[in-house]
């Protein structure tokens, strides 16, 4: 068995295999390397099981990095289109969503197996399960040390992702790599993940787990504020779903998020108006424009009762419920981590790569793709096409 190739792809998921693909059927001679036994278990896990694997909409202005300028180069090159091209060649059929949001009809497993497919095409040579021991670098190859023995090629590429999700085999290998050739890396830390708060202040929102409704959220300071419009779901430990996942990779430790329960309606103003015309009490008016486990609890909370009727109550207590529904303000107190985390923030800092090839401008022949490089997308498909295209733009440059 050959152990000298053009390239070394460490890391079969996403990124790495479309990168594999794209080379291999370029000329080049590839190798694709990974430590797991079952490929590409978080396309698998995606979407509830049926992958979301682009969106539609997918730009620079839905990424986050400290270089935000940096994705804007692969991802003009390679688009939802032409993912959705290639899916047509596998006559893979899919559906949109919600806001450009595109899953697969049956299943993810369909995604995986057309990658693995057009890995073959290119005559992709696979070493897995293969676990790296070292790298090195001698003269203007790469010698990666591994317990199969040692694999020789003039460009490596890193595509092992983040630490996100580490049960199903997430590591900090790209970071480790980055640091033993000297490129810099931005911090990372969890990202697309449920928000925790402290327990006492969180116990009487426990009884509300399981509630979900759409929310307007934002968090940061008045001149970089962030803000969406999503699903949010309480847990027993803070708050989840779209919305949190969403402002979470935004969100800085210590600062506040704030929720706008009722997006629609200035609630303050439509009950001080009220007072002579609307009869029912406090948690009926509520219960119009949430769920009434919710707005039961909601009033409890902050110190009314839900059968108060909204005519005995002054307009200065009304203007605070309406505060407290409109201008929710809550401080987490930390997220669910790596172990919920559906993303890496962070990784290795753009501003040591090229942005047309992803090769790190110290260390030529080295490249960083996907999730390990700091570039994160929103909830909603981004990062896939993130994936696919700083892939595509590695494989393209080699």
């Amino acid at each position: 068995m050959s152990n000298q190739f053009d390239v070394a792809v460490i890391g079969a998921g996403a990124a790495g295999m479309m990168c594999a693909s794209v080379a291999g059927q370029n000329g080049r001679k590839v190798v694709l390397i990974d430590h797991a036994t079952r490929l590409a278990e978080k396309i698998r896990i995606s979407g509830g099981g049926r992958c979301n694997f682009t969106n539609l909409y997918a730009g620079p202005q839905n990424y986050l990095s400290e270089n935000p300028h940096f994705c804007k180069s692969a991802l003009s090159r390679y688009t939802p289109q032409d993912f959705l091209a290639l899916m047509k060649r596998y006559r893979i059929a899919w559906h949109e969503k919600h806001k450009g949001q595109l899953f697969c009809d049956h299943s993810a497993e369909q995604i995986i197996d057309m990658l693995k497919a057009e890995c073959d095409h290119g005559h992709v040579a696979w070493r897995m399960p293969c676990k790296v021991e070292a790298i090195a670098r001698e003269g203007e190859r790469f010698v990666i040390g591994t317990d199969g023995g040692s694999i020789l090629a003039k460009h490596l590429v890193i595509a092992t992702g983040g630490l996100s999700i580490p049960k199903i085999g997430a590591t900090d290998f790209a970071f480790r790599i980055a640091k033993q050739f000297g490129l810099k890396l931005v911090e990372p830390r969890p990202g697309l993940v449920p928000l925790t708060f402290d327990n006492a202040g969180w116990q009487p929102f426990v009884p509300l787990a399981g509630i979900s409704l759409e929310v307007g959220i934002e968090t940061g300071e008045k001149k970089s504020r962030t803000q969406f419009r999503e699903d949010l779901l309480f847990t027993h430990r803070g708050l989840s779903g779209p919305a949190v996942l969403q402002i979470s990779s935004f969100w800085k430790p210590g600062t506040a998020l704030t929720l706008d329960l009722v997006p629609e309606v200035d609630v303050a103003q439509t009950l001080i108006e009220g007072k002579t015309t609307i009869k029912k009490n406090l948690g009926n008016i509520l219960a119009q424009w949430l769920p009434s486990r919710l707005a039961d609890g909601l009033l409890q909370a902050n110190g009314f009762q839900p059968d108060a009727r909204i005519a005995d109550l002054p307009d200065k207590q009304l203007r605070k419920l309406g505060e407290a529904l409109n201008r929710w303000v809550i401080v987490p107190n930390g997220s669910e981590g790596y172990k919920k985390a559906e993303v890496t923030c962070g990784g290795v800092d753009t501003r040591e790569l090229s942005q047309q090839s992803m090769m790190a401008a110290k260390v030529p022949g080295l490249h960083f793709i996907g999730e390990a490089v700091d570039v994160t997308g929103w909830l909603g498909g981004y990062n896939f096409q993130w994936a696919w295209a700083s892939g595509v733009a590695a494989a393209l440059s080699i």
